[in-house]
C-alpha cells in the first residue's frame, strides 16, 4: 500500500497558508492555491514533495503527522541554495528527506506529551521513511532528534488537516545516511 506522504506535506504548506490568511485549515488542501505563509513559509517543502512525485500519494490516505521545517530552516540547511537542491539534487535523497518528516497516524502535541510522560521523558516515532525520530522535552519545548543527533524544536503545533496534523519545526533533521 502506498502511503500518502506528499499530501500531508502539501496539506501542511497549504494549511499553514490558509490559517495565516484567516481561513479554516479543514479546506480541501489540494484545491487551495499556493501562497506565501509569512516570513517562514513552506514553499520549499511543497516544491520538494512535487519534485519527488509524492504529492499524488498524499492525496490518497491518512491520517498522518507531519513535522514540517519552514523555508527558513531549509534555506539555512541548503546554505541559501534551495533551488539548486530541488533542481540538481539527487531525487532519491530528496525523497528520503521529505518522507522522513511524515509519520503514519495523527499525533497532536497533547498526545506527544502523554507519550513523553509515559516514556520517562522520551518517545519515538517511525517515519514513513522507515527511520526512527526521537522526541524529548527541553524546558517547555518538544525537541525532535534524528539518528545523527541533529535536533529541531516544534515551534508551531497542532495544525489540523483533513487527513492529519502538522507541527512546524525550526530546523532540517535528516534520516541516517545509510
Amino acid at each position: 500500500m502506498k502511503l500518502p506522504v506528499p499530501l500531508i506535506l502539501l496539506g501542511l504548506c497549504m494549511a499553514l497558508t490558509t490559517v495565516s490568511r484567516g481561513q479554516t485549515a479543514m479546506d480541501n488542501l489540494i484545491s487551495l492555491p499556493l501562497q506565501d505563509s509569512g516570513p517562514k513559509g513552506h514553499k520549499f517543502l511543497l516544491a520538494a514533495v512535487k519534485a519527488v512525485n509524492l504529492d499524488e500519494i498524499l492525496v490518497e490516505a491518512g491520517p498522518f503527522t507531519v513535522f514540517a521545517p519552514s523555508d527558513a530552516a531549509f534555506d539555512k540547511y541548503a546554505n541559501g541554495n534551495m533551488e539548486e537542491l530541488l533542481i540538481y539534487g539527487n531525487k532519491s535523497e530528496l525523497k528520503s528527506l521529505v518522507s522522513y518528516y511524515i509519520v503514519a497516524g495523527q499525533f497532536t502535541a497533547s498526545q506527544i506529551l502523554k507519550s513523553l510522560s509515559r516514556g520517562n521523558g522520551r518517545t519515538s516515532f517511525t517515519t514513513i521513511h522507515g527511520k526512527k525520530l526521537l522526541a524529548h522535552m527541553e524546558g517547555t519545548d518538544i525537541v525532535l532528534t534524528d539518528p545523527m543527533g541533529n535536533t529541531a524544536k516544534i515551534t508551531s503545533a497542532d495544525l489540523s488537516l483533513d487527513n492529519g496534523v502538522v507541527h512546524e519545526i525550526d530546523r532540517v533533521i535528516l534520516p541516517s545516511l545509510r
